[in-house]
């Protein structure tokens, strides 16, 4: 998820930054943004989502306008 990184980057965040904001193990959140784990759980999306401020939404919904 090339926006989770976008996200993050665009509030000046750091994984690990996010990964203590969100409870989120670092390694996870590595795996998402390099697309290895293409499919996160909800809760995972939540949990980031809350952290960054977003919506689910705004993480998943440019992934899916760019396929």
């Amino acid at each position: 998820m090339v926006i989770l990184q976008k996200m993050r980057e665009r509030r000046k965040m750091t994984q690990e930054e996010l990964s203590q904001a969100s409870g989120i193990k670092q390694q996870t959140i590595s795996a998402i943004e390099s697309g290895k784990n293409k499919y996160p759980r909800v809760d995972t999306l939540y949990a980031l989502a809350k952290a960054l401020k977003c919506t689910v939404d705004d993480l998943i919904v440019e992934e899916v306008d760019s396929a």
